[in-house]
């Protein structure tokens, strides 16, 4: 019997790119890698869980910051081969860097400028 996850158009190495946007706003606050047991356990869950990429382990966003992706709607694209996941995010930050969303850096005239506020220090999300 085929399920939700069979539809999806894994790539070689399993995995699918899911983007998190929050879901009152649309903007986009980040993009992580989903393997079938993370899509299905986000569902189950309710919340965002990834698979990191660097640590070849599972990872449900906000475990150690407490900056959960609470699950609104999964939408995947027409060719099946990306997810998109409109969430609540829980604290406002959903970047490493303490910012609202990863895509935080404006090309201006040949260079990378850091355009959006540090909400709040890694060292004070990350002790």
């Amino acid at each position: 019997m085929s399920t939700f996850v069979d539809k999806i158009a894994w790539n070689s190495d399993g995995l699918v790119p899911a983007i998190a946007q929050d879901y009152k706003t649309g903007k986009i606050l980040m993009m992580a890698w989903m393997n079938a047991e993370a899509l299905t356990l986000t569902v189950q869950e309710n919340r965002a869980v990834y698979w990191s990429r660097s640590r070849q382990k599972l990872w449900r966003k906000g475990e150690e910051s407490g900056h959960v992706q609470q699950l609104k709607e999964i939408r995947l694209d027409c060719d099946s081969d990306v997810i998109m996941l409109q969430v609540e995010q829980i604290g406002g930050i959903a970047c490493h860097t303490g910012r609202e969303s990863c895509f935080y850096l404006v090309l201006e005239n040949g260079e990378w400028r850091s355009v959006d506020p540090v909400l709040k220090h890694q060292r004070d999300i990350y002790p």
